[in-house]
């Protein structure tokens, strides 16, 4: 059904699918065409699930094949991977450390990085864009580890992965766009917003492709890498902000829904 796709250089497979991810990015924006508010509730779930496919991801599409590549280089395959992940998770550190941004529901006053005169909405933009970088690197690389012959690597566990996180960016336009309309900026100024933060995605998605196929030994860590990015943004964003209103019964059931959606999806098809 997709031969054509098959054909592809995986550089190509790695944009389209995360040219997708930005398209399903853009569909959450659209929704400030739709509504001016989001129930609170409503948006703790979806950040839950967001959540739980990132977690989901980072292990069955990402640390479990670096750990198997690995075994077939070194006796020690953990290496790659813990120095992989935490690489990961301090280079999403740094860049939280002096990039400017802003979560969600919180003022303008407690943006973090480097201090700056950027308006409230691009603050916003950014702080979803962040942790888009990590998204667009883990499909690029998946596609890369699959061009490179890694046994645990498969195009199918590539494609959901990318569908997964296409899931998951629905609820991050929405969360971007819909709280600028409320605060009185027009809709389609709104939606441009909410989708320019799923931009980053291709261009990382390219860069993690290319990468791993010119550098194949670096493989096992740039999987490791993107996986701990991932679980950064998991723990350092999605799980406090759906947490915010005290509706932890709903976030957790999003995240545990979440997890078993990208487990199936990976494992299945995978």
């Amino acid at each position: 059904m997709y031969s054509w796709f098959v054909e592809l250089s995986p550089i190509m497979q790695a944009l389209l699918a995360t040219l997708f991810t930005w398209f399903v990015t853009a569909l959450g924006a659209a929704m400030v065409f739709f509504f001016k508010k989001i129930n609170r509730k409503v948006l703790d779930g979806m950040l839950g699930f967001a959540a739980g496919v990132m977690i989901a991801a980072s292990f069955w599409s990402l640390l479990a094949p670096a750990i198997e590549l690995a075994e077939e280089t070194t006796n020690s395959p953990w290496i790659p991977a813990v120095i992989g992940f935490l690489s990961g998770g301090a280079f999403l550190w740094l860049a939280d450390q002096y990039l400017p941004h802003l979560h969600l529901g919180f003022p303008k006053e407690e943006a973090e990085g480097i201090p700056t005169s950027w308006r409230r909405s691009v603050l916003l933009v950014m702080a979803i864009t962040l942790h888009n970088i990590p998204e667009g690197l883990a499909i690029g690389v998946a596609f890369g580890a699959v061009a490179a012959g890694i046994p645990a690597a498969s195009l199918a566990g590539a494609i959901a992965l990318a569908i997964g996180i296409g899931i998951q960016n629905f609820p991050e336009g929405a969360a971007v766009s819909v709280p600028l309309r409320r605060e009185g900026m027009s809709r389609t100024k709104s939606f441009m917003y909410g989708q320019a933060s799923g931009i980053v995605e291709p261009i990382a998605g390219v860069i993690g492709a290319a990468a791993v196929l010119l550098m194949r030994p670096i493989l096992p860590y740039a999987l490791s890498f993107a996986a701990g990015a991932m679980i950064y943004v998991v723990v350092e964003e999605l799980i406090p902000e759906s947490q915010l209103e005290k509706n932890t019964d709903i976030a957790t059931i999003g995240a545990m829904l979440g997890f078993a959606v990208m487990m199936t999806l990976d494992v299945a098809l995978g």
